[in-house]
């Protein structure tokens, strides 16, 4: 890893802090735990640090994750104070969530970087454009078809969120909207749905990156606890503030907003990997 002079570092340190503040933003507005905004910022800075890109992204989505443990209990105490947590819902997804997430670090120790980024850009894209083209607030069905459907899908959510290095948001939104719960109360849902993902999922991307060389300095395993310092101030204070502006908000511009971050996100990780390094 090459030595950052005092001008890099300080473009370093800058980049981190501004996407710190929009992903804690974004996780009281959209329940996306900020980490669909982080993991792609701190991807392009660790490879700006002279990592390889394999090694950047495991680094971007390891420490996304431990971010997002306290911006993740922030946005759910915000949302569970105005009533849209269904925390029923959470009781039941969350082994499931955490039996996926158990597997995703599994396979996140034997699949290299660049596969990573390819599931994010992937399922952020799909996302997008469902959230896009579905009408009449996105409902699909009324309620989940069966328990083990319900219980499927807590699994998907919490493996897939691993490897993306996302608390869930991204994920459960759009499903739960498509089973008839209103965009609000998805968020919040969301919200905290996360914390039961990135514990876990942090604390195996600490333990599968502890025999890795040449990572950055300050690092456990594949979180770096200097970018973690960087990110963590506006991710506790601003996910309170994104919580109230999306409860002040109409749901269709709040919806139509979620998907078009998706989307232009996934469009950008798309790009880097088919035409990066």
């Amino acid at each position: 890893m090459e030595a950052l002079d005092p001008a890099s570092l300080a473009l370093w340190i800058g980049a981190l802090a501004a996407a710190s503040a929009v992903a804690g933003f974004a996780a009281g507005l959209l329940g996306v735990g900020g980490g669909i905004i982080t993991v792609p910022v701190m991807f392009q800075m660790f490879t700006f640090m002279g990592l390889p890109p394999s090694l950047a992204m495991q680094m971007a989505v390891g420490t996304s994750l431990m971010t997002i443990i306290p911006t993740g209990f922030m946005s759910a105490r915000s949302h569970s104070k105005r009533g849209a947590v269904d925390w029923k819902l959470i009781r039941s997804w969350g082994p499931l969530a955490f039996a996926g997430v158990l597997v995703a670090v599994v396979i996140a120790r034997h699949v290299d970087g660049k596969v990573l980024s390819g599931v994010f850009a992937v399922i952020a894209l799909i996302v997008a454009l469902d959230m896009f083209l579905r009408r009449n607030g996105g409902q699909v069905t009324d309620g989940f078809p069966n328990a083990v459907v319900k219980h499927v899908i807590g699994f998907f959510i919490g493996g897939f969120s691993t490897l993306m290095g996302i608390g869930g948001g991204t994920l459960s939104v759009p499903i739960l909207t498509a089973v008839g719960y209103q965009i609000r109360n998805a968020v919040g849902t969301a919200s905290a749905l996360g914390p039961i993902i990135a514990i876990p999922g942090a604390i195996g991307f600490v333990v599968n990156g502890l025999d890795v060389a040449g990572r950055p300095p300050f690092s456990i395993g594949y979180v770096n606890l200097v970018a973690f310092a960087l990110l963590l101030p506006a991710g506790l204070l601003l996910p309170s503030v994104g919580a109230r502006v999306a409860h002040m908000i109409p749901q269709r511009s709040l919806k139509l907003l979620f998907a078009a971050f998706l989307f232009v996100t996934a469009v950008r990780m798309g790009w880097g990997i088919v035409f990066g390094k």
